[in-house]
């Protein structure tokens, strides 16, 4: 792999793709800083070794052109504070200003970009923006694990005016050296954790990784397809009406291929969508019209528990249940207070980025798994088997 290791950067000029596509509260402060902590390493070897380094990332969705909210200038403060370094901002990422202070650019210093998509050429992976992005620099570097799976100028097309000079930064290759870990390095037993709301978003996954786990213990919104499959009750929940022929063919390609799916027993049940919903427990197969399951029960913890005990791989993609409710949380944090104590006694776990990550964050155990990926759907594309257009670009 062509990391930044492979080049002593005294003297260049590093352009960076990074993913800073950070949470700003109504006052444009941080609410999240765990990208901008992520790519940190990449720009302080680059630093050391003497070089200097132009960043360059999307933010938000931008519809039409620059737009306040979406500006990186917002950055700015809190990366030169946890840099130590002052950083420079160029209200354009291509441009005169930009073309200037990049060329003016000494060794050890650091210069932000202004915010890619406010060109639509960014995501239409326009040659021509590209190549005026590429003049910025001497080497090229993607740290961006985030958007690796999107073919956008920045991450897969710029690559190509670097034929020499193009590398993978520390949090990219980290990304890629756990997800193989775990598809194809996987000790045994392996077990995959997958949550979230609808099985159509999982499926490819759940496809490739039959092939590889021994547990496929199944949560979140998702379940209840699967038993309304089987012809259970399942009042209110959450389904995919269309997808129950699906569901069932998983079933039995679980079976056929010797992995133990398990779905939850029980789950917390209410009577509406809210925090303040009265709730109860019930049997899976067996809910109330006028009830929706939220989260699993606590049959189902006790046996995900143990299961994730004797467990030596976990991977986890999507959470439990409504864990953004209080009320309906407890299964998500029990799962991650699972992965916790099994990573503890020698278990190497993954938690995939999206809502996983944001769920293992609020409960404060991002320190307590072996890896927290950055990237939701980019590990969720490799892990089902897909060529990364950003990581592809680097190794051509």
């Amino acid at each position: 792999m062509k990391t930044i290791d492979n080049l002593n950067f005294s003297g260049k000029k590093a352009l960076i793709r990074v993913d800073f596509n950070v949470p700003l509260d109504e006052n444009y402060n941080i609410t999240d800083d765990n990208r901008i902590q992520g790519a940190l390493p990449t720009i302080k070897k680059i630093l050391k070794d003497g070089g200097s380094v132009i960043l360059m990332s999307h933010l938000g969705r931008p519809k039409d052109g620059p737009t306040e909210k979406y500006s990186l200038k917002h950055i700015v403060k809190h990366l030169s504070d946890v840099l130590g370094v002052d950083v420079q901002f160029a209200d354009d990422c291509i441009g005169e200003q930009a073309k200037e202070k990049a060329a003016n650019l000494k060794a050890g210093e650091v210069l932000l970009l202004e915010n890619l998509r406010f060109y639509k050429e960014e995501e239409k992976g326009d040659e021509a923006f590209a190549e005026k992005l590429s003049k910025l620099g001497e080497v090229y570097v993607n740290d961006a694990f985030g958007t690796a799976h999107r073919a956008h100028a920045s991450t897969a097309v710029i690559a190509k005016f670097f034929p020499d000079a193009k590398y993978f930064g520390y949090l990219m290759a980290a990304e890629l050296n756990n997800a193989e870990k775990v598809l194809n390095g996987a000790e045994k037993p392996f077990t995959a954790i997958m949550g979230g709301a609808k099985v159509s978003d999982k499926i490819e996954l759940i496809e490739q990784l039959l092939g590889k786990v021994d547990n496929l213990l199944i949560g979140g919104g998702m379940a209840y397809t699967f038993f309304k499959a089987q012809g259970g009750k399942i009042g209110n929940s959450l389904v995919e009406a269309d997808k129950l022929d699906l569901a069932s063919s998983l079933i039995e390609k679980a079976k056929a291929k010797g992995v133990k799916l398990i779905l939850p027993v029980d789950s917390i049940v209410a009577d509406k969508f809210s925090n303040d919903a009265a709730t109860d427990i019930a049997k899976n197969d067996d809910i109330k019209d006028g009830w929706m399951g939220l989260d699993i029960g606590p049959e189902a913890v006790e046996q995900y528990e143990s299961v994730i005990a004797s467990s030596k791989t976990i991977l986890w993609n999507g959470p439990m249940g409504v864990f953004e409710m209080s009320k309906f949380e407890s299964g998500t944090k029990s799962v991650a207070e699972a992965v916790v104590k099994a990573t503890k006694d020698g278990a190497f776990s993954l938690i995939g980025g999206g809502d996983s990550a944001a769920a293992v964050a609020k409960f404060g155990f991002e320190d307590e798994v072996s890896y927290v990926s950055t990237g939701g759907g980019a590990l969720l594309e490799y892990m089902e088997g897909k060529e990364l257009p950003g990581v592809k670009a680097i190794n051509d």
